[in-house]
């Protein structure tokens, strides 16, 4: 394990029964880059991800946070070291308001969280955090808004600006365009386009275009095993990706 990279795995497989739904997976992720994580269905993505924010625990292999091995480490010890994941399916609480679902992501990552009981509007970092992070992602005018009103694409949004709270150092994004419409989803390339440089950001996209145009370079699944890995130039004509996950 080098800290070197922001996330490195080595080996990892993750097998469900006879299911090899990971294989073997190589990764070496430096601090600051963007690095998209393509496949068809089925390829494996979704699960490597499970495995690297710790809601699975691997079969096999290594994984490391800045040369810190964290492969049996819980979830929330991983955000503790600066790990952050938004999901496809939404996680966010539909009464509440945007800022007050923001509110309780902060909360949850600051030493606030042991004060549950006193009143989250008497927090002013809070507050001061959870503002700068809907900005971040557009909301600030949103802020006021019952999350059950917000469209899909501004969920989307939120979604991301609750990740963003914790202000990680690795970023995972689990196909932050699904369900959008083509300007919502160039919306939503613009904001990522945007976050922190100094911020890793490992994205699973599976719109091709947007994925090329986010990362500096691509990893490429297919039945759980890595099966290409270079500059986004490269995997565009990647003779096996384009046979593969083209159909080319």
């Amino acid at each position: 394990m080098s800290d070197a990279y922001a996330l490195e795995l080595t080996g990892v497989s993750k097998i469900f029964g006879g299911l090899h739904a990971v294989d073997g997976v190589e990764l070496a992720v430096r601090p600051g880059e963007r690095r998209a994580l393509i496949g068809p269905n089925g390829a494996g993505k979704t699960t490597l991800f499970n495995l690297i924010s710790g809601a699975l625990p691997p079969t096999s292999g290594s994984i490391a946070l800045f040369g810190r091995d964290v492969t049996r480490m819980a979830q929330h010890r991983r955000a503790t070291l600066g790990l952050a994941r938004t999901f496809q399916i939404s996680n966010l609480f539909p009464t509440l308001t945007v800022l007050e679902n923001c509110l309780l992501a902060v909360q949850a990552l600051t030493p606030a969280r042991l004060a549950m009981h006193r009143r989250l509007a008497g927090y002013t970092a809070l507050h001061e955090g959870a503002r700068a992070s809907l900005a971040a992602v557009g909301l600030s005018d949103r802020a006021d808004a019952v999350c059950k009103n917000l469209s899909h694409g501004e969920h989307r949004q939120l979604e991301i600006a609750l990740a963003l709270a914790g202000r990680p150092r690795v970023l995972l994004l689990d196909e932050p365009t699904a369900g959008l419409s083509p300007a919502e989803s160039r919306l939503m390339a613009e904001l990522l386009a945007k976050l922190d440089p100094a911020m890793t950001v490992l994205i699973i996209e599976h719109d091709m275009d947007i994925a090329l145009e986010l990362a500096q370079r691509v990893t490429v699944l297919h039945y759980g095993k890595v099966i290409a890995d270079g500059t986004r130039d490269a995997i565009r004509v990647d003779p096996l990706v384009r046979e593969i996950y083209l159909g080319a």
